[in-house]
């Protein structure tokens, strides 16, 4: 809608995690080392846990991309399953072959003679598990029992679990102890403070393609860091809202007026808004629309003085 108005190649602010947009600081280039040397050196459990929005299905996919050809990797990004489940998931991601009707002794046997022959031709396998907070206690153990698969100098399979703040909580219950215990990494990934906030808008910018001045007023940038937390979803939003409004005005920055009108048609980001902020309450889409209105009855003019 906007990207011809502020000469971008493509929307900066998307929420699809796109690896492409990948920062190389805030913490998230300190993570993603953290879980490389982790892997290489052949550890066996690494947990990886942030808040809704902090980025992690884009580190997992970044870590994905960036473990290199020594790594076979599977991703599964819903690991609400049985145990069973678990297995074909983790086979299908494998490329193992998984004939109709093949039984769970069978598929853990078949699974044990792939990694074998990946741990035959120099790879390792890896396999990273997004929002594992959700994972059934028995699927759980399920994963442990996959793990102890090993030779005498490593082990033939390499997990990553990514979480929200639940998945500490589920790995203190006692039947999981043993997993528990088998986690050598553990991070936390964090919200962004202001400076971050500000290398984060910039950078995701630059990879857009946007080439020209200040885009986002230093008063818009502070108010975007109060209202989001630091948190890249809600950055991302409330900055998507705030360029439409402007691009509907005719305007070419973004004020901090009209970041303030996508903080109030955000409900996640209202609730660490200024009380004085929130007085008078405005809606953002009447603005947008009418703005928009402006924007199409200017061009039609312009077609009706060509025509005639």
């Amino acid at each position: 809608m906007y990207l011809r108005h502020f000469a971008l190649c493509e929307p900066p602010f998307g929420l699809t995690p796109d690896t492409s947009f990948f920062l190389n600081r805030a913490g998230y280039q300190d993570a993603l080392n953290v879980l490389l040397i982790a892997l290489r050196s052949g550890e066996g459990f690494v947990k990886v846990v942030g808040e809704v929005g902090t980025g992690k299905t884009l580190l997992c996919r970044k870590l994905i991309n960036a473990v290199g050809d020594g790594f076979v990797t599977a991703y599964i990004h819903n690991p609400y399953l049985t145990p069973d489940s678990l297995l074909r998931a983790t086979a299908q991601e494998l490329l193992i072959p998984m004939p109709a009707g093949v039984g769970q002794h069978e598929l853990l046997d078949r699974i044990t003679k792939a990694l074998l022959g990946y741990h035959a031709g120099g790879k390792r396998v890896a396999v990273c598990l997004d929002e594992a907070q959700a994972m059934p206690l028995e699927t759980l153990e399920t994963l442990r029992l996959l793990t102890n698969l090993e030779t005498e100098k490593r082990k033939l399979l390499q997990v990553v679990l990514f979480g929200q703040p639940e998945l500490d909580r589920l790995l203190e219950q006692p039947s999981v102890r043993q997993l528990r215990q088998r986690i050598t990494f553990s991070l936390d990934l964090l919200p962004m403070n202001r400076v971050g906030t500000d290398a984060y808008v910039n950078h995701r910018l630059r990879v857009a393609g946007y080439m020209g001045g200040v885009l986002f007023e230093k008063g818009a940038l502070d108010l975007l860091h109060a209202a989001s937390r630091g948190i890249p979803r809600l950055i991302n939003i409330l900055c998507h809202k705030a360029l439409m409004l402007v691009y509907g005005k005719g305007d070419t920055t973004v004020s901090r007026a009209a970041m303030l009108l996508a903080v109030r048609d955000t409900l996640d980001a209202q609730r660490t808004e200024n009380r004085r902020f929130l007085m008078g309450r405005v809606s953002f889409l009447p603005w947008l629309y009418s703005a928009l209105g402006l924007v199409a009855m200017f061009a039609f003019g312009l077609i009706l003085g060509v025509v005639s």
